[in-house]
C-alpha cells in the first residue's frame, strides 16, 4: 500500500515549501499544482480558470456531505461544480497509482480518509505569515505588488474561506487538532530544518 503525506496549512505558514521539501528528501511524488495541470489536461480547460474555481471560492456555495455528491443550487454553473467533482476524483487517481507521495492542500486528508494518510497541519504567527507573504510579493514587479494592508486582507480571506470548506467535508471546527496527525508551528523555523525533523517524524509514524 502506498503511502501517502497530506500537508494542510495556513495561507503563508510555509506549507508548500515544507511539502516541497519533504518530496525531495523522501524521494515522493509531490503534488500541489500538479493536480490543478492533470485536471485541466483531462477536461480541456484553461489551467488558470482551474485554479480560480478551486481556491476557496466555490465549495461553500454547494451542499455537500461527505462521501456524497456535490449538489448545486439553483443558478450555479455547472462547471464549476464538475471541477470541484473531478479534483476529488484526480486525488482518489493519484492514491490508486500506488506510489508514495506528498498532497499539498485540497482536503485531501479528508478525501483519502480510507487511505490512512499521515496528516501534516502546519501553522505560523500572523507576523511570521506577513513576512512571507511580503517576500513573495518582492519578487513581482513594483506596479503588481499587494501592500501589507492587502496581504493581510488576503491572508483572512484564505484562510476563512479553508476553514469552511473544512467544516462542509468534515462537520467538525477547523481547529479541532485530533483531524491531524502532526501539527507544526513553523514560525520560528528555517523550513529546510523543520522538513528535515518532519521527514524523521514521518518515518517512525509509518512504522507504527
Amino acid at each position: 500500500m502506498a503511502k501517502i503525506i497530506t500537508v494542510s496549512r495556513q495561507f503563508g505558514s510555509g506549507g508548500r515549501e515544507l511539502g516541497k521539501r519533504l518530496s525531495d528528501l523522501l524521494g515522493w511524488d509531490y503534488y500541489d499544482r500538479e493536480i490543478i495541470q492533470r485536471l485541466s489536461e483531462q477536461q480541456g480547460l484553461d489551467p488558470e480558470y482551474v485554479h480560480k474555481a478551486l481556491s476557496g471560492h466555490g465549495w461553500h456555495q454547494f451542499q455537500l456531505t461527505y462521501r456524497s455528491s456535490f449538489r448545486e443550487p439553483v443558478g450555479t454553473g455547472w462547471r464549476q461544480t464538475e471541477v470541484l467533482v473531478k479534483q476529488r476524483e484526480i486525488i482518489q487517481e493519484i492514491a490508486a497509482e500506488g506510489n508514495d507521495c506528498i498532497i499539498v492542500g485540497r482536503d485531501a486528508d479528508v478525501i483519502l480518509h480510507d487511505a490512512d494518510p499521515f496528516r501534516i497541519f502546519v501553522c505560523a504567527d500572523i507576523g511570521s505569515r506577513l513576512a512571507r507573504c511580503a517576500r513573495y510579493e518582492e519578487k513581482k514587479e513594483p506596479g503588481e505588488r499587494l501592500t501589507e494592508k492587502e496581504i493581510l486582507r488576503n491572508i483572512r480571506r484564505i484562510d476563512r474561506n479553508r476553514r469552511q470548506v473544512r467544516e462542509i467535508l468534515t462537520g467538525k471546527s477547523a481547529v479541532d487538532g485530533s483531524a491531524f496527525d502532526l501539527t507544526v508551528n513553523a514560525t520560528h523555523w528555517e523550513i529546510k530544518k523543520l522538513a528535515e525533523a518532519v521527514a524523521e517524524f514521518s518515518g517512525r509514524w509509518f512504522e507504527k
